[in-house]
């Protein structure tokens, strides 16, 4: 080996620690399959799926409102302003997306929808009390007893644990 090809190589224990810093930061190849208990990473716990079965189901009820509510503004249905019944069904749509994307990366494990779950789960409230005082006892009842649920186990020790995964980011080294 020459003088100049010798002082570009690296030392051997920095390659091996390089390798090993590659192996331990790399993710999984599938992240929404729960990992083996003697890894160090936490299995799936059952919180998880129940909170995310939770936000699932809001969603579609979103989702299948816009539906309605488009249905009903196609049809001719009266309007005070066309525009902002637009844009009521288009918030309606991208609520719906958001609490899907909420739901499923949840399950998959990361952190930044905790914090979504939970705003989903506040405004549910907000409209179940309403709506159980107002008249429509069951109604209010089938918002509040999932969103009580949900907030519940959002700040379960082993949901928080498990839902702790930060972004898509590339290993450092």
């Amino acid at each position: 080996m020459s003088d100049a090809s010798h002082q570009l190589a690296a030392p051997s224990h920095l390659v091996d620690y390089v390798r090993y810093c590659a192996s331990v930061s790399r993710a999984s190849e599938n992240p929404s399959e729960p990992v083996p208990a003697g890894s160090g990473v936490p299995v799936r716990p059952a919180g998880i799926l129940v909170i995310a079965i939770v936000v699932a189901l809001e969603a579609a009820a979103l989702l299948v409102a816009a539906i309605w509510y488009g249905s009903q503004l196609l049809s001719g249905a009266p309007v005070l302003s066309f525009w902002g019944a637009v844009f009521t069904l288009v918030l309606l749509a991208a609520f719906s997306a958001w609490l899907f994307a909420v739901a499923t990366f949840l399950f998959r494990g990361y952190r930044w929808p905790r914090a979504g779950a939970l705003v989903a789960q506040l405004f549910t409230l907000t409209i179940g009390f309403p709506t159980m005082s107002g008249g429509y006892p069951l109604a209010g009842l089938a918002m509040l007893v999932p969103a009580v649920l949900a907030i519940v186990l959002l700040f379960d020790k082993r949901v928080i644990a498990f839902a702790s995964r930060a972004g898509g980011a590339p290993p450092a080294l």
